[in-house]
């Protein structure tokens, strides 16, 4: 009932030894430990995307930009895992409280088609919201690479919506078709016509365990080259920045490894036993005993990854949700004030923020000479964008002493005057 291709082999009457040994070991109690985790992890990263009373920017009271892509991908991300959450849940709801639904998945040239379309596509709409969330995991990393390299452009985002959803649309069709062929009521038999489809599942996410990080170490040595490069010292401020991005990177792939690598030792494991003649027999017990904790770990770790998620993403938020009216027609005059600043040329806040919420600072000198036309600073800031912050994932500006705040917060009060009148 979790993100394992062994959901779509279990639609198969003519499933192979080793799914059935684990599919069929205390179905009840795995479907009530997958419907407990994945409640969890769907009820709690909910509470994490809402708003809160409390914000986590140190310049709280100040409108804030539009959110660059970096939490466009992170919000897609989170998505992509509470929906494969809701499959897990609905999936094992079913399991659990429709008993003779699963057995006719058992029955070969059963004339009811709806335990095998249910069976197919729960499965697939598990499948493809993990794969989503792991190719869009990807395309986070290279756009962070790609930003501090200065070659991540406005359209870039709408480049990553066409390759995660255009790629695990593809790979989850193509491998459920090689899967059934030529029926689901009559599945080829032996592994070739399984191992497409094992592929096409674990291809992404065997991407984001090798890929990832590297390209979050080649970040990391470029945002500490700029750091360094501002002016030609590296003092406690920048070491410390460059330290919670370093951390932030770290977080990410250590819920990514923790959530997701039981699946491919389970995986490994249980290929070893279909190549088996007999998998019940004596010297493989130590095997099939570890394929079955695996499994149960899979089953709690891969729904609960969506909550982790959110954890690494954004730390934790707390349960101050805030669903006041009046907050959100600030949040709109907020808005607005910001727009009438960027029409004015200047806007104190525009630099950027970066992938640590937690560390927001501003420029020192933010004159209208430092403001390029898109309300950015330049490159006295260092912020490490191209073509504009609206499609960037990571904007780094260094912060100076807290008595220039005062002088942000003056233009801001001269600039919401201005566009009053």
């Amino acid at each position: 009932m979790m993100a394992s291709p062994r959901l779509e082999t279990f639609c198969c009457p003519n499933r192979d030894a080793s799914t059935e040994f684990v599919i069929t070991f205390q179905p009840l109690f795995f479907g009530a430990i997958c419907i407990g985790s994945a409640s969890l992890s769907l009820i709690f990263s909910i509470l994490q995307m809402l708003p809160k009373r409390r914000g986590y920017r140190r310049l709280g009271q100040y409108p804030l930009p539009k959110p660059a892509s970096s939490s466009r991908i992170l919000f897609i991300i989170s998505i992509c895992d509470i929906l494969g959450c809701a499959g897990i849940i609905v999936r094992s709801s079913i399991w659990l409280g429709l008993p003779n639904l699963v057995r006719g998945i058992n029955v070969a040239n059963n004339s009811d088609m709806w335990p095998e379309v249910f069976c197919v596509g729960s499965a697939m709409w598990i499948q493809l919201f993990f794969s989503a969330s792991f190719w869009w995991t990807f395309c986070y990393a290279v756009d962070v690479f790609l930003v501090v390299r200065r070659s991540a452009g406005i359209s870039t985002i709408i480049l990553y919506h066409m390759i995660t959803w255009g790629l695990a649309v593809l790979l989850c069709v193509e491998g459920v078709a090689m899967l059934y062929y030529p029926s689901i009521s009559s599945c080829e038999n032996g592994l070739q016509h399984a191992i497409p489809h094992y592929i096409t599942t674990y291809a992404p996410l065997m991407l984001v365990l090798i890929v990832n990080p590297t390209l979050f170490a080649r970040t990391v040595s470029a945002v500490t080259a700029l750091l360094k490069g501002r002016q030609g010292i590296y003092t406690k401020n920048e070491r410390r920045l460059g330290t919670e991005i370093k951390m932030r990177f770290f977080k990410i792939m250590l819920v990514f490894f923790i959530c997701w690598l039981p699946n491919i030792i389970n995986e490994s494991l249980l290929f070893y036993l279909e190549m088996q003649t007999d998998i019940k027999a004596s010297d493989l017990k130590n095997i099939r005993n570890t394929a079955l904790i695996t499994w149960f770990i899979m089953g709690i770790l891969n729904p609960m990854s969506g909550f982790l998620n959110t954890l690494a993403f954004h730390g934790w938020t707390g349960f101050d949700v805030d669903c006041s009216l009046q907050r959100r027609r600030e949040l709109a005059w907020d808005s607005a004030s910001t727009s009438a600043a960027k029409v004015g040329g200047y806007n104190p806040i525009v630099g950027s923020t970066l992938l640590y919420q937690s560390h927001v600072q501003e420029p020192k000198n933010m004159t209208g000479k430092n403001i390029k036309g898109n309300g950015q600073p330049a490159s006295d800031a260092i912020s490490v964008l191209s073509e504009g912050s609206e499609s960037s994932t990571i904007e780094i500006d260094i912060s100076t002493e807290h008595q220039d705040y005062e002088d942000i917060d003056a233009d801001g009060e001269s600039l919401g005057s201005s566009a009053r009148h």
